[in-house]
């Protein structure tokens, strides 16, 4: 533990911005997740609707600086491909 008065506030603001960071994150993968699933069902509307709402928490999620830009767009991209595939 930290001695010093700014050591202990910037361990106390990495925790909460780190507990964030993880809200975002889960969020952008449970929404990849879905799209996922959609597809491996066939669901083919139900997929173009999940695919927005993924596209929409990775850009937050690159926004944020949780994800790189290039990584967003790889997964934007290979979610576009499979749902344009059904």
């Amino acid at each position: 533990m930290p001695n010093i008065k700014s050591a202990v506030k910037r361990v106390r603001t990495t925790n909460d911005r780190r507990a964030q960071n993880l809200v975002y994150k889960g969020d952008m993968r449970t929404a990849v997740k879905r799209v996922e699933k959609l597809v491996a069902n066939n669901d083919a509307e139900g997929a173009k609707s999940a695919l927005q709402t993924a596209t929409k928490n990775i850009d937050k999620a690159v926004q944020k600086g949780i994800v790189q830009q290039n990584n967003g767009n790889r997964q934007k991209s290979r979610l576009a491909k499979k749902v344009n595939s059904l």
